[in-house]
């Protein structure tokens, strides 16, 4: 049977492309379609393994890397790319916009994926992305708000990746959704029990992620911060760190592994959808120290995993940090914990729930 894949885009290689790279390696998708691909060749070929497979994309190519600047026309072009009508299935993994894509045939299945809340700068994080600047766009967001309402209501079937996410496409969509974990390559990561006296933090440094936050934390302590990653966010940070806060840029998978294995904890404050860097960290052995709300509180146990805090600021942070200091975890228990997240239980999910619905849609629509 044809499937093809839909994206939103292709820039860098993330948690969101991990995922992709699973529904390639789960479904060997005869073509991807998406609003554009900036994607270096190297990080292309961990999605499609080295296949040769051809990607479709839209006007928005000529800007290059510059594409975001464009967001609010992204509901439009991702409505104008055709599918192939040859297609039987059409799968999309989708952040932002690639739920939207429209059928070329009344008969082709289209399941989506959401791989979080769907376009969240015009949602839960405008004041975070537009600032002083939100009212100037209001009369935007409003009208982006109505078309991304009427876009979600294309695919037939909608899988989302944490109930976190379920609750929200419900209340946003009023869309019904099942719930399959993402996977995490959890042999990338293994068991250290040897622990060092510094915490870390990791992820793309953008407003939402709130590493504004730990960094104003680690300012007001002695202990040791080690942040990993880059983003639009990253020279501010350094601007505004003191001594004891180092930050490492983008690096390596290895290089994460080494520092998050080793690491007394794992420093979490944002709202993710799921989150796969912590259960990356947990996997190692690592506990957590998090924001009790969004999908890590179906990630990580508080008590046994990781240690919540109840308030997104700077003082909870710390307060937990003292208390999390106070008791004792239990490495091998933690990992355990990690590998209920694998991609074998990604890629069985996913191929049971796709083959049932293409049983039961074909069966209707042939």
């Amino acid at each position: 049977m044809k499937r093809v894949l839909v994206v939103d885009w292709l820039d860098k290689f993330g948690g969101a492309e991990r995922v992709i790279a699973s529904l390639e390696k789960t479904f060997r998708f005869t073509q991807i379609y998406g609003l554009t691909n900036v994607m270096k060749p190297s990080d292309l070929n961990k999605i499609t393994q080295g296949k040769s497979i051809l990607i479709t994309t839209t006007f928005l190519q000529i800007f290059g890397r510059f594409f975001r600047l464009f967001f609010f026309t992204f509901h439009y072009f991702i409505s104008k790319i055709k599918i192939d009508s040859s297609a039987k299935t059409i799968i999309s993994s989708s952040h932002a916009v690639a739920k939207g894509i429209s059928k070329s045939s009344k008969n082709q299945l289209h399941i989506s994926y959401f791989q979080a809340r769907n376009f969240k700068y015009i949602w839960d994080d405008a004041p975070l992305y537009f600032g002083k600047f939100l009212f100037l766009v209001k009369p935007l967001i409003n009208y982006l708000q109505k078309l991304d309402f009427k876009q979600a209501q294309k695919p037939d079937f909608i899988i989302s990746n944490s109930k976190f996410v379920q609750q929200w496409v419900k209340e946003k969509y009023n869309r019904d959704s099942i719930v399959i974990y993402p996977p995490v390559a959890l042999d990338d990561f293994p068991l250290e029990t040897q622990k060092e006296n510094y915490y870390v933090a990791v992820g793309r440094i953008v407003a939402y992620k709130r590493f504004d936050l730990i960094v104003e934390a680690f300012k007001n302590s002695d202990k040791k911060l080690i942040v990993l990653g880059d983003g639009p966010e990253l020279s501010k940070l350094k601007e505004n760190a003191t001594e004891n806060i180092e930050f490492k840029g983008f690096v390596d998978s290895s290089t994460v592994r080494k520092y998050i294995s080793r690491a007394k904890a794992f420093i979490h404050i944002g709202v993710e959808d799921f989150g796969i860097a912590p259960i990356e960290a947990q996997s190692c052995g690592t506990p957590v120290i998090a924001f009790k709300a969004g999908g890590i509180l179906e990630t990580v146990l508080d008590g046994s995993t990781g240690f919540f805090f109840e308030k997104q600021t700077k003082e909870s942070l710390l307060n937990a940090i003292e208390s999390f200091e106070k008791s004792d975890w239990d490495a091998t228990k933690i990992h355990l914990h990690a590998q209920t997240f694998s991609e074998e239980r990604f890629s069985n999910e996913m191929q049971n729930f796709v083959h049932n619905c293409e049983k039961d849609y074909f069966n209707i629509h042939n």
